[in-house]
């Protein structure tokens, strides 16, 4: 049983367990209110404890055993929620201790929002699609910690870890490879976070949307109702992007209605990225309603008015940058010329807004503005508070960049641009107001149109315009729209009446005439975009317009007049508006309503479908079914006639629907496809003009046409298998053989075509490689009617059928590739009874390329998926399986090993892509795939197939070479036999195996430790029992690896396990016997030791365990021997070199005083020289002391410790080489240069006498060499000191002489060392303060 613990139990009792709050516990027995068990953190210590303290979950046990594991029975992301967070917890508290304060809040912070996602997974109240998003979130914050902590890649499916055995290695590597790329990565199923990855910028939206909440009007002036109307406004080409988005405010500047949000929060959606531009704007126009002009409150009329208050204007680039729904007060500028109220936004766009009143510098509208990313559906589940509390939407004009199938829109919008008036007996100008009515066939107003936008406050039937003073020739610019029912279109038509408001103080509102605009015309055809002049009909005040029919006779607009019409063309009286219609189900366009009504025009036939390439795609894709009827229809009406021009249609559209903006209608014309296909006889003209248009690509001239064909031929080939079973289902299957004879000719063509051998960048290569594209699309509908054996044949057949030497520049080649890669990929290559078919084609393509190292990354790509496959049938069809694994492996393993060598013996500067390839470790994920499917009986045939012992020892060579590259790149030795580099192979690479980085158990955490021995044991402890018993096998040829084995053996002892260096050690016993046997001596066998143990442990491998053990072990294995004195005196030298490097390691920690360091050194120099006579690693220690004195600033010291250098060499000519930072230079050379730095630091330590010494033996040296120059400054410098000597004070060091008595000192003390004291007051409190500083860890 699996249990948490609720509370404190301090398990003072007699074997209790003690239990701290949240720890989990496993639980062994049971016995009256107790239990037994063990914290999982720690389960060596087992104990009893009262069942009251724990809370018992469910779970079940897996691997039952001395290495069983209890898995909790809950969801997998809370399992690893409270793992990580228990594990995140001791870390947190560790930056605490090492003051990294930003991490350690931050990660607080992640800590608690984890908790509460926790919270509401548990809880179980979260819907389906909630609940994903918030397992998406927390593996987004679970990953986030453990990449800031620096833990493990975490793969996932389904957001939940994978196990590595139930996947593949080479989907595995797949899973992790892509988060170098992306970041993120959410594909299908699977989700991934890495630590290593580079932050790169996702993609980019390609829609996006605009919130706008507004929130008040501040001003000082109001006392006035005001609409405020926004709009997206593209300023480079002056129109309007979207509608007008309508709230109203009251007398105080808040909106009307407050607790309708809906009216005051809007969202402008399906803004495309071309529209977030710097000259693309937010325009927002402000009306009062009131009176004409804003004068005192005295003779008021009851009368209300659309009068023009300001304007306001914000550039959509300037939200780009904001992260949150910031407020932002837009100044309004107030109109003081209302002959310019229509253009007063592109004014002030332009910055010629000096004309205009600001209204204050406090005051204006504020607005919350925030520009969201992605589709509607997604910002409904990332912004669900913001749907739930209510949002109206503002369409933008015109459909979006993507079309989406299903978006029913019939909206028609007119803008009231402007009108031209006369006085009619006035003496001013009018001040005219036009109210707009759409009226039905009956003349009856609709009821159901609101000529306001849908965003924000609810229309009308009637909308009434601005009202500008005293203007004859007014400019509105107002934009009204018209959700017009499509089946109230026909015979509808719009009414404006124009009215005169009286500036007298009834404020009266007189009719003279009225304009009119029919929506439809006699054909179908709506009312074409643009602008349209319209006849002002002049009408008395009490004129009954109700009975239209009296008006409608008359002429609407003047474009449409007769010649002989000049009374009501030369009137001066006329309307302007402009009108646009966004419909998915009414058109503008006549060549569209010929096509789709071909029966009543039959002569028009031909014409039709030649004009359908020139009609706007939003319009087919309007009428898709319709036209597609059409198209078929024609057909089966005479399709010797037009067939050829229906096939070329139905190409145009099927090539339509791969625009980005239409691709989604592809699932429309599926459907169409599935279910209102009709054409059952149409499969035999489309098998005829596709046969016809193979069998003439050979010869064509111009190859345009048919690799558009080509391009449509999966949908060509979809309407063909439907129509089939249509034709089989009505006749019983009658005709079968001649459709498969049809099928089998079209192939032999395609077949034809397809092997052709073309010269470069031919037309026609280009236009198989235009058809291998789409080619595995075909498949699935093959398979509808022909048996998957059949289908593979078919495909086989045809990819055989390539050219087999093919121009390197030839565009075949890599599209050949890609085909492979898709068929691999379809469900004809996943069913085993077609795949066996297929596979020897795969394999031949992809030996060639990988043979010729041509697109690597397409070929591994292509083995990924094959072995991904074969690793999910394992398990069910493993005759099958085997097969296939045998096959892959004759044709690919060599080939595959010699890949991989290739790619990594190139340089760095080779090509990108193929260092990239080999970075990514695909090639070997698959080679490890292979591997791990390969049985005993793949193993043994394999090795059957070598026809020599050369053959056998060259591939062994590269397997070694192959899996030694994986883990450290270095290559071999030339130098090297045959023999000793098979075996050396061997040996090196099971220790680097062992030395992995993944492998050290130790530097994980006690859950993650814990987990790995459970699941795979120490593998570094199998792997060290089989180089051992490898090693004994060896016999006399053990020789031969002596010295050369030594070092990397001592490496693999080092590691901290103690089973693995039982099992190692007495290797060395095994060395020091044959090298006895060969030499009388072992002397190699302890220079080797020596030299390897300096380097390994100045790395920080090794501690005192392994000493004493090594000690321990080799003095028992040598017991027995002839040669044991020799033994144990080598054993004894090692052990003591030991103690002194874990002694020297420890002092040079960070921490450590000066003076303690220094004596370690000087213990470990002259171990060297006095009892190892290491005349190299005395040297490298001399100049390790003499930086610690320098770094102390103990420069008559440090002067001493080179001298010890200096005088180890001679005044010769004797050439030395580079030795640590000494160039390569005669003895004599380096001597005076040691000579002239030793005598600096004489200098600065102020024993001038010592330095005027060797001044004087350098002297003379240079006299000798009648060097007169260097003489000179020598002597110069010997003047210089003897002056310093006489000028200058100093004092005397003295120092007190110190013994340390007892074992627990480090070697290196038990010998007495001096504590250098400067002042005669100073001398004893500092030399007792220097004792306890340096050695207070021993000292009671």
């Amino acid at each position: 049983r699996w249990t948490f613990v609720l509370a404190t139990f301090r398990g003072t009792i007699q074997h209790g367990l003690p239990l701290e709050i949240g720890d989990t516990v496993q639980i062994l027995e049971k016995c009256e209110g107790w239990y037994r068990g063990f914290i999982l953190k720690n389960p060596n210590i087992k104990g009893i404890f009262p069942s009251c303290f724990i809370h018992l979950k469910n779970a079940h046990v897996k691997n039952k055993g001395q290495f069983e594991t209890v898995i909790p029975v809950e969801d997998s992301v809370i399992t690893e929620m409270t793992s990580t967070l228990r594990e995140w917890g001791a870390m947190w508290k560790q930056l605490y201790v090492k003051n990294e304060g930003d991490l350690f809040h931050r990660l607080w912070h992640v800590m608690n929002e984890i908790l509460d996602l926790r919270r509401q997974v548990l809880v179980g109240h979260l819907t389906h699609d909630r609940m994903r998003d918030v397992k998406q979130h927390i593996t987004a914050r679970l990953d986030w910690g453990n990449e800031q902590l620096g833990l493990d890649l975490v793969p996932r499916q389904e957001f939940s870890m994978v196990d590595p055995d139930e996947i593949s290695v080479t989907e595995l590597y797949r899973m992790v490879s892509s988060f170098f790329f992306s970041g993120s990565i959410i594909t299908g199923n699977s989700v991934m976070e890495n630590r290593h990855r580079k932050k790169e910028t996702p993609a980019p939206a390609s829609t996006h949307h605009l919130f706008v909440h507004v929130k008040s009007l501040m001003s000082a002036n109001l006392g006035e109702e005001l609409e405020v109307f926004f709009h997206i406004y593209d300023g480079r080409e002056g129109r309007p992007l979207s509608e007008r988005f309508f709230v109203r405010l009251n007398k105080s500047g808040l909106p009307k209605s407050p607790e309708k949000t809906e009216r005051q929060c809007t969202l402008f959606v399906d803004l495309g990225s071309s529209d977030l531009r710097k000259d693309v704007y937010i325009v927002v126009h402000i009306i009062r309603i009131g009176r004409k002009k804003m004068v005192s409150k005295k003779n008021l009329c009851s009368v209300q008015y659309r009068r023009p208050l300001g304007c306001a204007v914000v550039s959509i680039a300037d939200l780009l940058t904001a992260d949150s729904k910031d407020d932002h007060l837009l100044k309004v500028y107030t109109c003081n010329t209302e002959s310019e109220w229509y253009q007063i936004h592109e004014n002030i766009i332009k910055k010629a807004n000096s004309r205009y009143n600001l209204s204050g510098s406090n005051t204006g509208l504020a607005v919350a503005l925030q520009l969201l990313h992605g589709d509607i559906e997604q910002l409904r589940r990332e912004y669900m508070v913001l749907f739930t509390r209510g949002v109206s939407i503002t369409r933008k004009l015109g459909f979006s960049d993507i079309i989406m199938p299903g978006e029913m829109r019939n909206d028609l919008y007119i803008t009231l641009e402007r009108g031209e008036f006369e006085k009619g007996g006035k003496s001013v100008a009018r001040n005219v107001e036009i109210t707009v009515y759409v009226l039905d066939s009956d003349g009856q107003i609709l009821k159901s149109a609101s000529v306001v936008s849908l965003g924000g406050e609810p229309g009308g039937d009637e909308y009434h315009s601005l009202v500008l003073y005293h203007n004859n020739s007014p400019r509105w610019a107002e934009q009204i729209k018209l959700p017009i029912p499509v089946d109230m279109f026909r015979g509808s038509h719009v009414r404006f009446e124009f009215r005169h408001c009286s500036t007298k103080d009834k404020g009266e509102k007189k009719l003279f005439g009225y304009s009119f605009v029919p929506l439809m015309q006699e054909d179908g055809r709506t009312l074409p975009d643009g602008t349209h002049e319209l006849i002002i009909h002049k009408c008395e005040e009490n004129t009954n317009l109700a009975d239209c029919s009296r008006y409608l006779k008359l002429p609407c607009s003047k474009a449409n007049l007769p010649s002989n019409n000049q009374t009501l063309k030369s009137t001066k009286e006329s309307f302007w508006i402009t009108s646009f219609l966004c419909s998915t189900k009414l058109t503008q366009n006549g060549e569209m309503l010929d096509l789709l009504k071909w029966r009543a025009h039959p002569e028009r036939i031909l014409d039709s479908l030649s004009k359908l390439k020139e009609i706007d795609g939003s319009e087919i894709v309007k009428f898709l079914q319709d036209t597609l009827d059409t198209l078929f229809g024609i057909l089966d009406e005479n399709s010797q006639r037009y067939g050829l021009k229906v096939f070329d249609s139905l190409v145009h559209i099927i090539n339509l629907l791969q625009d980005s903006k239409f691709q989604h209608f592809k699932p429309v014309m599926d459907t169409y496809i599935e279910s209102h296909f009709a054409g059952a006889l149409s499969y035999r003209d489309l098998i005829k003009v596709l046969k016809w248009y193979v069998d003439r690509i050979v010869d064509a001239e111009h190859q345009d046409h048919i690799q558009q064909v080509l391009k449509a031929s999966e949908y060509i080939f979809k309407y063909i298998i439907q129509s089939r079973r249509l034709f089989s289902l009505a006749t019983g299957g009658q005709n079968e053989e001649e459709f498969r004879m049809c099928i089998h000719e079209l192939f032999m063509s395609i077949r034809f075509f397809l092997s052709q051998e073309n010269k470069g960048i031919s037309p026609v290569a280009q236009t198989q490689a235009v058809f291998l594209k789409t080619f595995p699309a075909i498949y699935s509908e093959l398979l509808k009617i022909f048996t998957v054996r059949e289908v593979a044949s078919f495909v086989r057949e045809t990819l055989a059928s390539l050219p087999s030497s093919v121009h390197p520049e030839s565009p075949l080649e890599a599209v050949k590739l890609q085909c492979i890669a898709k068929t691999v990929e379809t469900q004809l290559y996943i069913n085993p009874e077609s795949r066996c078919i297929l596979l020897p084609v795969v394999l031949r393509v992809l030996q060639t390329h990988m043979q010729e190292q041509r697109d690597l990354v397409m070929c591994a790509r292509i083995l990924t998926s094959m072995m991904s496959l074969i690793k999910k049938e394992e398990n069910g069809t493993e005759p099958t399986v085997s097969e296939e694994v045998e096959l892959i492996v004759e044709s690919l393993l060599g080939v595959l090993m010699r890949t991989i060598l290739e790619i990594s013996n190139r340089p760095q500067s080779a090509g990108p892509a193929m260092r990239l390839q080999f970075q990514d470790g695909e090639f070997v994920a698959c080679l490890l795939a292979l591997l791990r499917q390969m049985t005993d009986r793949h193993y043994q045939k394999l090795l059957q197939a070598f026809s020599s012992k050369d053959d056998l020892r060259d591939f062994l060579l590269h397997i070694f070479t192959v899996f030694r590259i994986l883990i450290r790149p270095e290559m071999f030795p030339k130098d090297w036999t045959v023999m000793r580099l098979v075996w050396d192979s061997y040996f090196y690479l099971s220790v680097i195996f062992i030395n992995q980085p993944c492998l050290q158990l130790e530097s994980f955490s006690p859950s993650k430790k814990k987990k790995i021995l459970e699941k795979y044991g120490d593998m570094r402890v199998m792997m060290g029992c089989e180089i051992f018993s490898m090693w004994q096998n060896l016999g006399e040829h053990k020789l031969n690896f002596i010295p050369a084995m030594i070092g990397p053996f001592l490496e693999v002892t080092l590691v901290p396990q103690p089973d693995l260096r039982n099992v190692m050690i007495p290797i060395f016993h095994d060395m020091m016997d044959w090298e006895q046997r060969r030499s009388g001596n072992f002397k190699q066998v302890e220079a080797k030791l020596i030299d390897k143990l300096d380097s390994l442990m100045s790395e920080g491998k090794g501690d005192e365990t392994y000493r004493e053990l090594f000690n321990s072990i080799l003095l028992k294995k040598i017991e027995r021997e002839t040669w044991r004195e020799s033994g144990i005196s080598l054993i004894a030298t090692v052990t003591r070199l030991m103690e002194r490097l874990l002694d020297y390691r420890d002092c040079m920690k960070l921490g450590e005083v000066d003076g303690k360091k220094i004596g370690c050194t000087v213990s470990l120099l002259n171990f060297y020289k006095t009892e190892l006579n290491k005349e190299e690693m005395y040297i490298r220690y001399i100049h390790k002391l003499y930086d610690l004195h320098l770094k102390a600033q103990n420069y008559t010291e440090a002067s001493y410790t080179l001298l010890l250098y200096d005088e180890l060499l001679e005044w010769s000519d004797r050439p030395l080489r580079e030795f640590l930072n000494y160039p390569m230079q005669s003895e004599w050379q380096r001597k005076e240069y040691l000579h002239i730095t030793i005598i600096q630091n004489f200098d600065r330590g102020k024993c001038w006498e010592n330095g005027i010494i060797l001044c004087r033996e350098l002297a003379d040296q240079y006299e000798s060499y009648y060097d007169y120059r260097n003489l000179s400054k020598m002597r110069m410098m010997e003047a210089s000191l003897y002056d310093k000597i006489m000028d200058q004070q100093r004092l005397e060091p003295e120092f007190f002489r110190v013994g340390f008595y007892g074992k627990k000192f480090p070697f290196f003390l038990r010998v007495t060392t001096n504590c250098p004291l400067r002042l005669e007051e100073e001398r004893t409190p500092l030399c007792i303060s220097w004792i306890r500083a340096v050695h207070k860890s021993n000292l009671h």
